[in-house]
């Protein structure tokens, strides 16, 4: 019968009547199923969760890592239906705790936990890490926008800092090799994943800025779990890639991984093969700008030679037949006569009548100025008449002066019998002073 076990005679030599059970493969791994299955039909069991994919099926796949630090793995399934019940988006590096069976994959037979249910407990000890370095590292400043530099538009030489045997380096070797041939490629060789991972990185890093041979570097390798990529969230390898003094394009995992070298490189590409494409535009879309330069320096070329075509076909025209030039001349200067002559007839009329009217303004001016200054001069001639000493003499004052002719303007300047002379307003005479009396 299908399934069931062969009972068969044992080989020759054996004791009289014994039997021996021979399995068929599937039978084994049936009867092992359902062992498994009467010993854990329902369990839970919690770890971190690692490699995690989903299918277009809507299934997912994934392991499960013991969450102590040992070495087990555990492989599980969620089929379509389970999934669609879950409420956050699992993750590589998370703690979660699982329910479900173990069972067996019979087609290869091997061991899965056929997920019924999942919830999150807590961030795994790697990703706790991840997040912790990552807080730590963006406030000190190192992903801060403002320091990355533009990656050099045209390089000519590239370096690649990965592993020999990594199958990223081919496929941005080819990648290289079909898009853009002329350019030189460096290989800083380094391991990419392991405990000698972050310091072999940093040595590359440091040896490729070091000798400062190439425009761009590109640090990249393939995908993998959290733990496959873990030299590229090491500390140093991070505090290198920012320091370096060579723009720097991470292509690390596939388009869903992310470490902290992609925050403090330059450039983050979402593959290797996707850094290889952002290091160097394509040969062929080199050509095509050329190309499009070189044609628009053709036509401007063409223009500027036609254009001075032309201005020696009009200068040998004006050379080959001075008399028009002399011609052309003789009738630009008969018509400048005629509009002098014009603007003379013209004009004259006007500029008389114009000094006309100035010169009856300035005899009006001339005579309102004339009749004020005389006024002026009459306020004057009143003004100093009143101040004519004269004047004060006709009002019966007298003026005295002493012997010498010094006007005496006080008694005390006058003696008894000292002769003064008196000057009145219609003549002079000399007095002598007989008695002084102080007013």
């Amino acid at each position: 019968m299908l399934g069931l076990p062969v009972i068969e005679p044992v080989l020759p030599g054996a004791p009289t009547g014994a039997l021996r059970t021979v399995w068929s493969v599937f039978a084994l791994v049936q009867a092992v199923a359902e062992t498994l299955a009467g010993r854990f039909g329902a369990c839970t069991v919690r770890g971190e969760l690692s490699s995690f994919s989903r299918a277009g099926s809507g299934h997912c796949y994934f392991g499960l890592k013991d969450s102590q630090g040992e070495s087990a793995l555990l492989r599980c399934a969620m089929f379509r239906r389970a999934a669609s019940l879950l409420e956050f988006n699992p993750a590589d590096g998370q703690l979660v705790e699982l329910r479900g069976r173990l069972a067996v994959y019979e087609p290869r037979g091997e061991l899965q936990f056929v997920v019924e249910a999942m919830q999150r407990a807590g961030s795994g000890a790697l990703y706790e890490q991840f997040l912790r370095l990552k807080a730590r590292l963006e406030a000190e400043g190192l992903f801060d926008g403002a320091r990355k530099r533009e990656l050099a538009r045209y390089p000519r030489r590239v370096g690649i800092v990965t592993s020999l045997a990594a199958a990223a380096l081919h496929d941005v070797l080819s990648s290289f090799a079909r898009r853009a041939p002329h350019v030189e490629l460096v290989i800083y060789p380094s391991p990419v994943q392991g405990s000698e991972a972050p310091g072999g990185l940093v040595q590359a890093l440091e040896r490729a800025c070091k000798r400062a041979e190439v425009e761009t570097l590109v640090v990249c390798r393939g995908g993998g779990s959290i733990e496959d990529l873990w030299a590229f969230n090491d500390e140093r390898v991070v505090r290198a890639i920012a320091a370096s003094t060579i723009p720097v394009i991470s292509g690390v995992g596939h388009e869903t991984d992310l470490t902290l070298c992609d925050f403090a490189a330059d450039l983050r590409a979402p593959t290797p093969t996707a850094a290889a494409e952002l290091a160097t535009p394509a040969t062929a879309d080199c050509v095509e700008v050329l190309q499009a330069f070189g044609a628009l320096l053709q036509r401007r070329v063409q223009q500027a030679l036609d254009a001075q075509a032309q201005r020696v076909d009009a200068a040998g025209l004006r050379l080959a037949r001075p008399s028009l030039v002399v011609q052309r001349h003789g009738h630009a200067l008969a018509l400048l006569a005629q509009r002098l002559s014009a603007a003379v007839r013209h004009n004259a009329p006007l500029r008389r009548a114009l000094l006309e009217r100035h010169a009856a303004r300035l005899q009006r001016c001339a005579a309102v100025t004339l009749e004020a200054r005389r006024q002026w001069l009459d306020s004057l001639e009143a003004r100093l008449r009143l101040l004519d000493p004269k004047r004060v003499l006709e009002r019966g004052y007298a003026w005295l002066a002493d012997g010498s002719g010094q006007a005496i303007q006080s008694v005390r300047r006058m003696s008894p019998g000292q002769d003064v002379s008196a000057m009145l307003a219609d003549g002079s005479a000399r007095l002598r002073v007989t008695h002084i009396e102080a007013g």
